[in-house]
């Protein structure tokens, strides 16, 4: 009697844990791969919130309005922007800003976990340069983080 108890008792939490309400936070790492140290890097952190719902269309055979959005509405204004280092300077590559960013998004991952999120996925993607005269270059890391809803 008491292992069933015991197995009830796991069994309902379980059930109540999955069911929870929960919430998504993305966190969003853009360090600059830029020649001679000229991109910006950044850690953005959106605080207001979007329903995506305004700013979508659906399309059908008989129906292909497009939904009419303008940027202004769709931007954010309220949002953390965490400055970090490009990858190069003047005279390339420069590993203690890799490291120096590193401390930064560790201690961003830290704070959030300690607030009550869990890091639940990462994501990243590069756009580097694409030849001589290109110039362009991004390292792009999202971090999606997962908490109950308070």
């Amino acid at each position: 009697m008491k292992k069933l108890l015991i197995v009830l008792a796991i069994s309902l939490f379980a059930f109540f844990e999955t069911n929870a309400q929960v919430e998504y936070k993305v966190v969003t790492s853009v360090e600059s791969i830029v020649p001679n140290g000229l991109g910006r890097s950044r850690i953005i952190s959106a605080n207001d919130t979007k329903d995506y719902k305004q700013f979508t269309s659906t399309q059908t055979e008989e129906d292909n309005t497009r939904n009419k959005s303008k940027r202004g509405e769709i931007r954010v204004k309220g949002f953390d922007e965490t400055k970090l280092l490009n990858f190069y300077n003047i005279g390339g590559i420069r590993f203690q800003n890799i490291a120096a960013n590193d401390a930064i998004i560790e201690s961003k991952i830290n704070t959030m976990i300690e607030e009550g999120w869990e890091l639940a996925f990462v994501t990243s993607g590069v756009e580097s340069e694409g030849g001589k005269g290109d110039g362009q270059g991004i390292f792009i890391t999202r971090y999606l983080f997962k908490r109950n809803k308070q």
